[in-house]
Order: structure tokens, then sequence, then C-alpha cells
């Protein structure tokens, strides 16, 4: 028999603030986050728009000295950091809290931090034989970056640096693990430290995602993609998950961090649970890079595994997160896979996409989603997708449109799906059930 996996903290920085509570709020009002980019001059990019995160110092959530000691830490790691902290004091693990350290662990679904880009570009401009010559004279830009480029920030580009400093934050001398599976990754490393939980080799792990792509590189990939909505004039509103007018997800930032525990360890130490995390699903489409399969094959591979892992049905489901980024493609087919595997309950369960508030976080987006997902299901309401106004022929279920809506939960169900055809899906049931 498995063991039984709970939650007992949370913690999330997000472009709608960084405190469990006063986020939910905003969500179920249907605020959103979404403004003018601030992080760097975008007004010549084909998108000017973003969802950041406001108003955000680390040393008022893990206090002076610590930041002090994770200075160099990148911005994806000081996202991570304030959320993992939130996340291990909301469980009740006070620094005085006797705890096995070795059997403490992280695994994290962390982007890659922000390039040296200002110093960088400085570099390579200073590379160029001549004006217009299309030859950058390698030699002479290695020189020139070795002077500028911060050896620091190189470091703390690495993906597994966010994980890094948790662990040393938190003492957390277990199993360390980064998985970077674009958009999927924190669903995909909640799913990973579930196993880890489950197969005895942990009795707490860490778990979520952290990422920051909002600078020229980032948005730029994006937009070379067209992956991104364009609707400068309407920014407030360009995030339109399943709506007929969407034309692109709005990219995101933050982080967010689940305490995930073994049943009888929590119960051994009087910790409140949460919920508990009873199915894991992951799949790959086994396609193209950027283009989701046309069937919705490996989202509804993923959906079924999760729903087997729980020992439950598609009957037990109440409530279905959705990837739900605003892109044509991903809407239309996530419909489809949902369609195809609930049959005739398609159209009877609830459905929504915080993106339409959030943007995209892309690695954060799965530990944010599934937060989301333990707070509908203790408050009985599920949040909006906000932005629904015009029907499309393609998506034709419910998705909860523009107004939260009360609603007795018992089980949800998240997506994640990632470029490169990455497909992660967990389950997540009331507790005490």
């Amino acid at each position: 028999m498995k063991k039984r996996i709970v939650i007992t903290g949370m913690g999330w920085v997000t472009p709608l603030g960084h405190d469990i509570e006063g986020v939910w709020k905003r969500l179920l009002a249907g605020d959103c986050g979404i403004a003018l980019t601030r992080n760097f001059d975008a007004s010549q990019f084909p998108t000017r728009f973003s969802a950041e995160v406001k108003d955000y110092a680390l040393e008022k959530v893990i206090g002076a000295d610590a930041a002090r000691r994770h200075a160099s830490a990148s911005l994806n790691s000081r996202f991570a950091l304030g959320a993992a902290r939130m996340a291990w004091d909301s469980a009740g693990f006070t620094p005085g809290t006797p705890a096995d350290r070795a059997r403490v662990g992280v695994y994290l679904g962390g982007g890659e931090g922000p390039l040296d880009f200002t110093n960088f570009a400085a570099a390579a401009c200073c590379g160029w034989e001549s004006e217009g010559s299309g030859r950058l004279n390698t030699v002479k830009w290695a020189h020139v970056a070795r002077e500028r480029l911060s050896k620091t920030l190189e470091l703390e580009q690495e993906p597994n640096l966010a994980a890094a400093h948790i662990a040393c934050l938190l003492d957390a001398c277990g199993p360390n693990f980064n998985t970077l599976t674009a958009c999927a990754a924190s669903t995909q490393a909640i799913g990973e430290a579930t196993s880890i939980l489950r197969r005895g080799d942990a009795d707490v792990m860490i778990a979520g995602g952290t990422h920051s792509m909002i600078h020229p590189l980032g948005v730029t990939g994006f937009n070379r993609l067209t992956a991104l909505s364009t609707r400068n004039d309407d920014y407030s509103t360009a995030s339109r998950p399943f709506d007929r007018t969407r034309d692109g997800f709005v990219i995101g930032e933050g982080a967010s961090m689940l305490v995930l525990e073994e049943f009888e360890h929590a119960q051994a130490r009087g910790a409140k649970i949460l919920a508990e995390i009873v199915g894991y699903g992951s799949t790959a489409d086994a396609f193209r890079i950027t283009d989701i399969h046309e069937t919705g094959r490996g989202a509804i591979a993923a959906m079924r595994q999760a729903i087997e892992d729980a020992g439950l049905t598609i009957h037990d489901i109440d409530y279905i997160n959705a990837h739900g980024t605003g892109t044509e493609e991903n809407d239309k087919i996530e419909t489809l896979a949902i369609r195809t595997l609930f049959a005739e309950r398609a159209k009877s369960v609830p459905i929504s996409s915080i993106k339409s508030m959030m943007g995209h976080l892309i690695a954060a987006a799965g530990a944010t989603e599934l937060i989301t997902c333990v707070l509908a299901i203790r408050d009985g309401v599920i949040p909006p997708t906000i932005n629904y106004q015009n029907p499309d022929p393609n998506c034709d279920l419910d998705y909860v449109p523009n107004h939260a809506r009360k609603a007795p939960l018992r089980v949800a169900l998240s997506n994640s799906f990632g470029f490169g055809g990455q497909n992660d899906t967990l389950v997540v049931r009331r507790y005490p059930d």
C-alpha cells in the first residue's frame, strides 16, 4: 500500500501579491495583475505588457541577515526563497522544530535565471569587426566580456541554483532536484516529490516552481514564436483563455512552494493538513517541439494516469484547473482532451484558468495553480476565467466565466502542458475526506 502524501504548508510570490489569503481574495474578485512592463524598456517590442511581481522585498520575508547571506541570488531565486520561507513557516516548522534534516528535500521546477543582459549586449556591441560587417571578433568580445560580465550572475542563471538557495535557507539536506520542463515544470516537480515521499526516500519535500522570463531575450523568444498576446491597447484584458478573440498568453513571473509530507509524519508532529495529493500523471506528446498533438493524446493520457493513480474515476472530479494559456491551439486542444476523456461529464465539470488574472508564470505556473485548487476545495468556491466574452465553438465547456462560483468541492484536477510536449496532471483531495 503506497504512502499517503499531504500538503501542510503553502507560500507564493505572484503578480497579485505575496500572501496566500490576500492573493486568494483578489483571484476570487477577478482582479488582474497585468500592466505595462517595468523590468526593462519594452516600448518598442511587439508586446509591451506583462504580469510582473510588484513591491517585493526579500528581507521582509526571510529577514535582513538571511537576505544578506543570499545577496547574490537571482530574481528567480529571490522569489523562490520568499515563497519557500512562507510555506515552511505555515507548515509549522519554526527554527526550533525538531526534524531530521537529511529527510527533508527540495524538488523545484525552476527556470534559468535572468542573463546579465546589459553587460552581455555591451560586450557583443564592442566585438563587431566594423559597422555593418556582420562579423563578430570573438577574441575582442571575450576580452570585453571578461571585464564586464559578472561571474556571480553567470552562476546564478543556472536552473538548479534556486533549489540550492532554498536548501541553504531551510537546512534541507535531503534529496535536491530541479526540473525544467517549460510550463509543466512545477507540476512535474510536485508530482516527482510526491513519488519520493511515497517510496520512503524522504519525510518532507519542499516542492514548487519559480521563474522570471520578463527580460529582452525571454520576451523576444516568445514573440518570435507568436505565442504572446500583442493587445497593447487593451492589455488588462489581453489574457483571454478559451475566448474566441484570444491572441496569445501574457508572460508573468513569480514562485509558489508547497510543503509536502508523508501522512504519518505530519500526524506525529501535529501538523495542520491542508489537502492530500492523491494522483499524478506525466506523459509526452512525442510530436513537435512547440505544437500540441492535434488529438490531445498526451493531455488525455496524463489526466487518465493521474485519476487512476488516485484510485478515482472521472465522476469524482469536481473541478479542473486548466492549463488555459489563451493561445489558439492550447485552449482548443485542452478542451478536446477534456471532452474526450470526460465524455458525457465534460460539460458539467467546471473549468477555470487563473492565467486570465495572473498571466503565465511559466515554470511556476503549475504550483501556483495547485495552491489555487487547495484553496478552492477549502472554501468551496471556484475562481473565474475573466475576460471571457466571446464563445468559441471549439471551446464549448463550462469555463466559470468572469465571476467566482460557489460549489461543494472534494476533488480537483490541475493540468500543466509545456513546450516540448510535456504533460503533467495532479489530483488533490479535501482533507479530511
